[in-house]
């Protein structure tokens, strides 16, 4: 019953991750101007830590689980969610804290 509610919140929090994962970090070069964002990364991390948190847990839990082959499969997806988060959440860190940012944001 407890992996059952577990698939349940990973299902419902996949727009989050989703989201999470293709949100530019910067709007303005998304749309091809090349200018600073300052509110831009903060919309990221807002939407990227939640996700991150529910799909890391999801994948030590379903990992822990060794017994069936459908939970390692599971944990595996959980896990590339959790990179392509990670990946536009460290994208957003790097935007936010470029020299030119910190200058022109402060």
């Amino acid at each position: 019953m407890r992996r059952m509610a577990l698939y349940l919140v990973l299902i419902a929090a996949l727009p989050l991750a989703v989201l999470a994962a293709v949100l530019p970090a910067n709007s303005y070069k998304a749309q091809g101007i090349t200018a600073l964002d300052c509110d831009g990364p903060i919309a990221v991390f807002i939407i990227a830590l939640p996700a991150l948190l529910i799909y890391g847990t999801g994948t030590i839990l379903l990992y822990r689980d060794r017994s069936r082959r459908f939970h390692r499969v599971a944990a595996l997806c959980c896990l590339l969610v959790s990179l392509s988060i990670g990946w536009n959440f460290i994208a957003a860190v790097l935007e936010s804290y470029g020299d030119a940012s910190i200058e022109a944001c402060a």
